[in-house]
């Protein structure tokens, strides 16, 4: 792609988060709907970039807020992953289908609810995300917000009617007595081999920690990670509760 195709410097606007720039490139003719050459779309970089501003220029300009990157990849799954709750909303009120899927069968509340982002949950179920579509692997919503230890999620997902309660409490309290970061750290070694070293973050989350957990190469940098919640006694006592 050369440096003097308007969809070139469109894409480094959106990289630099140029909303200025964009505006003058969308009004001298580049298209809303550009392509890198990998086939990414301009809307989903600035949506996974988590850059609202953008997004609703390219919007307004005519993207098409469920066009699949490469696709595969959905903007609005994008965000979701993310926790780009402004971006999330932007491409909902310009029409994004809320339960739209992409590769591999997730959707944006599946994305939302493994990562444990809660103001994303409510916003999608706000649009009418189906509270109880299961996930790539045929998992309801409420048992993977329970497996995450997020309860503003599990909160989230019962305000809407969300079903699998009796899974959902013994997901839960399968994880009480574990230990999150023993479990994070020996799923992160079934994927990329044991023997590394590792370093451990605790974050106040959501009534309880966010355990992360990262492996470290031989230089000391982290290489892989994965994080988990902790409120898996709170969630199993909510579940026991309420009707």
């Amino acid at each position: 792609m050369s440096t003097n195709d308007p969809a070139a410097r469109l894409f480094t606007a959106v990289y630099e988060g140029d909303d200025d720039a964009v505006v003058r490139l969308l009004r001298s003719g580049a298209s809303p709907e550009s392509v890198d050459e990998d086939g990414q779309t301009a809307l989903y970089l600035a949506a996974v970039s988590d850059q609202p501003g953008i997004v609703r220029l390219l919007l307004a300009a005519g993207a098409a807020p469920d066009r699949l990157s490469q696709d595969t990849d959905a903007p609005l799954c994008g965000a979701a992953c993310g926790g780009h709750t402004a971006v999330v909303r932007a491409l909902l009120a310009a029409g994004a289908y809320p339960d739209t899927v992409e590769a591999f069968g997730f959707t944006a509340l599946a994305w939302a609810v493994r990562r444990g982002h809660v103001p994303v949950v409510e916003a999608l179920l706000a649009a009418g995300a189906d509270p109880n579509r299961p996930g790539p692997t045929g998992e309801p919503p409420l048992v993977a917000a329970a497996r995450r230890g997020s309860l503003g999620c599990v909160r989230a997902l019962l305000a809407q009617g969300a079903e699998a309660r009796s899974e959902a409490l013994a997901e839960a309290s399968r994880w009480i007595p574990l230990d999150v970061q023993a479990e994070l750290r020996a799923g992160l070694e079934q994927i990329h081999g044991p023997g590394h070293e590792s370093v451990t973050h605790r974050y106040p989350e959501d009534n309880g920690i966010t355990i992360e957990v990262q492996l470290l190469d031989t230089e000391g940098r982290p290489f892989a990670g994965n994080d988990q919640q902790t409120a898996h006694t709170e969630i199993a006592t909510l579940l026991r509760s309420t009707p």
